[in-house]
């Protein structure tokens, strides 16, 4: 089983850039499943229903999200419809939505949970303590988790608890992809942080002028988003559907 992961997604931009390069992308690396993290897609940030149904379109087969997720109270009935949009599975348990979707492609089936991290994020229940309640309920050895989280340390933390456990566990989050893919020692696939699908010249996907204003003068600022010169930054990740286990990652 192939599975290509993205990203971050920002804005329009990032949303015209997976319809425009998403499909031979697929194509040419034959993926099975995409999954792509849609928490920034619409502009401003946070997830819409019309910024879901692009991604979708462009290719996603699950879209995962994180602490924007919340921010458009428009996107409440979608979560709750589970089509393949989930939040983080730790949120409180009246929170529209659930944190796992399994997706059933006759040949195999992939649960994917989303999680978020504790470490300077707004508050959640324990990822640790969540996902050990989670995993007894899932009926396939294919699970892939998006940690979203801060801290490095927390993601790292996270890939080696679930070492064996669960197919994949990718991080997303700081927009900044990182250089440690691996097959952790028990068969999982880990990436600290996938990065983003947004403006190559920007800061985190940010109009860098806006930012680095912030930074000199410490004045509140409106962000928007940077539309030019746009990339997309993932993993590919091959499993062996039968054993659930890791056999290659590799960033995109």
């Amino acid at each position: 089983m192939k599975i290509l992961f993205l990203g971050d997604v920002i804005g329009k931009s990032g949303c015209s850039l997976l319809q425009k390069t998403l499909p031979e992308l697929k194509r040419r690396q034959g993926v099975d499943v995409c999954i792509i993290n849609g928490e920034n897609s619409a502009e401003g940030n946070g997830i819409t229903p019309e910024s879901a149904q692009t991604l979708f379109s462009a290719g996603a087969d699950v879209i995962t999200t994180g602490n924007h997720v919340l921010r458009r109270r428009e996107v409440y009935e979608l979560l709750d419809r589970q089509t393949g949009v989930i939040r983080p599975a730790n949120y409180h348990r009246d929170a529209p939505g659930c944190g796992v979707y399994t997706l059933d492609l006759l040949r195999f089936q992939l649960c994917v949970i989303n999680l978020q991290g504790q470490t300077y994020m707004e508050p959640c229940d324990n990822p640790f303590e969540v996902i050990d309640r989670i995993l007894p309920t899932v009926s396939t050895k294919n699970i892939f988790v998006d940690f979203h989280a801060e801290a490095t340390s927390e993601k790292i933390a996270m890939g080696h608890y679930l070492d064996g456990r669960v197919s994949a566990v990718i991080g997303t989050h700081t927009h900044v992809q990182t250089a440690d893919e691996r097959i952790l020692p028990k068969g999982t696939a880990y990436l600290t942080d996938a990065g983003m699908c947004g403006g190559k010249n920007s800061v985190l996907g940010v109009k860098k002028e806006l930012i680095i204003n912030r930074f000199i003068n410490r004045l509140p600022v409106r962000f928007e988003y940077d539309h030019e010169d746009c990339e997309m930054h993932g993993c590919l990740i091959e499993l062996d559907e039968k054993t659930g286990k890791g056999i290659r990652i590799e960033r995109i």
